[in-house]
Parts: C-alpha cells; structure tokens; sequence
C-alpha cells in the first residue's frame, strides 16, 4: 500500500511516498526549475542527510522520471522498482462546483480539470502536467485527484456569492470557492481533538501560513467562510499576493501607468504582499531578521500582515460565535511567527490570550503546541500543516484501505 502523492507547479514537483500499512513517510522531495534549466532535486529518506542531484528536465514528465529514477536508484532509493508504488495522489488547485470530493482520475475527470483551468491557469495547468506525466510513465496505476476547493464545498450561498452581477455567476462560474482544503480539514480534526470538542460540534476559526495565507470559519466541523475567493489572490496580505484591496485600484493604475492586463495579474501575485512592501522577494525570515535590526519597511510589512490576520480573526468570530479553538498551520515553524503572537495581540476582550514563550518554543520543532496562556478562554494552537497527508487518506479511501485509527495526528 505506497501512495506517491505528487505536487506540480509552473517550475516544480513536490513529491512524497507514504507506506499507508506502516503509516510511514519513506521519501519525499522536490524538482525545481523544471522546464527553465538547470534543474535539481532535493531528495529526502528519513535519517538520511537531504540529497541534492542535478539533471535537466524539460517538462514534467521528465520530472517525474528524475522522481522515479532517484527513488529506484540503488543508493539513494528506496524502492526495488517503481512497479511497486500502488497508486498516485495529485494535489489539483481548482476544482470548480463539480467536485465536492477526490475522485479517482479517468478521461472526464481530466477533461473536468482542463476545463476548470480557466479560473486558476497558474495551478491546474501543471497539475494536468503532472496528471498526464503520471499516465505516460506509470499508465497501470490508479490516479486520484485531490481538490484545494472541496472542503469549502459547504459554504452557504451567502458566503460564496460575490455582490456582483449574479449573470457572472451563472454564467462565468464567478465565486468564491476557497483554498488550501487539505491544510483546513488537518487543522480542523486536530484541532477539534486537542481542544476535546467532538469535530461535529466544534466551531473554528483555522490559518494555514506559508507563503500563501488562508483562514477557515468552521461552524459544527464544516467550513462556513474562507478568505480566498476565485483565486488565491483574495484575503490577507501574503508572501507576494497582495490580498483584499480596492477593486478599484486596478483599472486605476492601467489607465495611470498603461499598466497591461498581464502585467497586472504579475504584481498582484508576484509583486505584492511582503515583497511589495520590502521592495524585493524575501523570506518572511528575511524581514523578521532586517525588522529586528530597525529597517523600517520590514516592520511596516509584518505590521501590516498581523494587521490583516487580526481582522479576518474578528470577523470569522463574528461569523461563528465563540471559538472552541484557533488553530495555525505551518510547514516551516518560523514562517508565521512572531505574527502569530502580533496578530492576537489585544484580543483579550475576545478571550484570547497567547503565551509567548510557548509561542517561541513552538519554532523548535514539528509537534503540536497550545500556544495560548492557561489564562486564556480560547485555545490556539500551532501544528505542522498535515496537507501531504490529507492526501494519503483520500487515495486510501478511495483505494477501499483499512482507515488509520481514528484521532492519529
């Protein structure tokens, strides 16, 4: 029972190959700078020091058979052939209305993702690449699509309708339809566990952090609200997206600055956000380090994203009474801190009350940690973001495995 769940982007594959019988990760890695040159991958064993191998990949199913080949290889592998490997997990961004749930890949399903393109091109196109790398390498092997969208599926019409023209909708699919479901559905079991509360009856308000920012307002378990809407562009200020601005700003600065339509999807996604404030793309590390030493800009950028994160917080609130928990993701440790302490700063009237020193110490290892002060009437919590297994469980599902014991992290 060996899962290889694949992750495509534009320039890059992130990979895993989980032992679903033994519940164990035995490799993972990535390829970057696929079909741009001078392609790498670093590849990952479990007490094995990360290896870092060099080979060109034009595309990516060359990027796969680097994949396939280091994981075969006789020194740095762990398989004895690729034939062993029982099926493929593909993460895929936009799923649109259609999917509710992962589905096992067939000819309409890839059809169904192609189609859906138009509303995330910068996410479903590799995802397809990778989808059809897998066909043309592996073709014997069940492939199974793994939606960002469907966990947001139970968001009432009040949520996900735009106060637009409603012909959009109908007509242009225009809503919002939220992202980074696995990441929210792992915060929220966990986070229903730890605060003792039965995930059916447990009110939420979860962020996942990285690069890209998104919050969840889970009302009995299921999602309510979240701050992405048609694309990943909407919602808190991230990385290099610029999230909730005036709409108007747009149309102002092309005919201002004859900014294109292209040019301006490119700052809104890759010219905003921290590194729109910094003036340059950094680490988030970069600008807590340079904003410790008094640069100006840095702070400003990690005032402005606590900021943000401290409004959408009251408002899912707002949305869903009293929280049993608050619950932050993360998939390197310093990434959404000290942000996390900033945002929740002065939320004592709210019953949120964080313990800094536990906030800290949640830096120094992958391992869930209630951060807030025994004080505190709302818990939060800081946990390794459990995407790559989400993953897992719905190829196993799909797969008719044994289910993993209920309640395992």
């Amino acid at each position: 029972m060996l899962i290889l769940t694949l992750n495509c982007r534009t320039f890059s594959l992130q990979y895993q190959l989980f032992d679903w019988g033994r519940n164990l990760t035995l490799a993972s890695g990535n390829v970057e700078r696929v079909v741009i040159g001078d392609t790498f991958l670093t590849h990952k064993v479990p007490g094995k020091a990360p290896r870092h191998l060099d080979r060109d990949c034009a595309d990516h199913t060359q990027a796969l058979q680097f994949v396939l080949d280091t994981l075969t290889d006789a020194k740095d592998g762990v398989l004895p052939e690729a034939a062993s490997i029982s099926a493929i997990g593909h993460r895929v961004v936009h799923g649109g209305e259609r999917f509710t749930k992962s589905v096992l890949i067939d000819d309409d399903v890839v059809a169904a993702i192609k189609e859906t393109a138009n509303l995330a091109p910068l996410h479903n196109t590799p995802n397809l690449a990778g989808i059809r790398a897998a066909k043309d390498l592996l073709p014997n092997l069940p492939q199974v699509a793994i939606f960002d969208t469907a966990f947001h599926q139970t968001m009432p019409e009040k949520a996900y309708i735009y106060p637009l023209p409603y012909d959009w909708y109908k007509q242009h699919g225009i809503r919002r339809y939220g992202f980074h479901g696995q990441s929210h559905l792992h915060a929220a079991r966990r986070g229903a566990a730890l605060a003792g509360v039965p995930l059916e009856r447990c009110n939420l308000v979860t962020v996942h952090t990285g690069n890209g920012v998104s919050l969840c307002a889970l009302k009995n378990g299921v999602s309510v609200d979240t701050s992405m809407g048609l694309t990943p562009l909407e919602g808190v200020m991230m990385g290099t997206r610029c999230g909730d601005i005036d709409a108007g700003i747009i149309p102002f600065m092309m005919n201002e600055a004859g900014i294109s339509a292209a040019e301006m999807d490119l700052f809104l996604n890759q010219k905003s956000g921290l590194a729109g404030i910094v003036g340059r793309r950094v680490s988030r590390r970069t600008v807590v380090d340079e904003a410790v030493v008094g640069d100006p800009r840095c702070q400003l950028a990690l005032d402005m994203e606590s900021y943000r994160l401290r409004k959408y917080i009251g408002a899912y609130i707002a949305v869903i009474g009293r929280p049993d928990a608050i619950v932050f993701t993360y998939g390197e440790g310093w990434e959404d801190w000290p942000v996390r302490g900033m945002a929740l700063k002065g939320m004592e009237q709210f019953g949120i009350e964080v313990d800094l020193k536990r906030d800290e110490e949640a830096l120094r290892g992958e391992r869930e940690m209630l951060i807030s002060a025994d004080s505190s009437k709302i818990k939060v919590f800081a946990l390794p973001s459990g995407e790559e297994m989400m993953l897992n469980e719905d190829v196993a599902a799909i797969m008719g495995w044994p289910a993993r014991e209920a309640g395992a992290a």
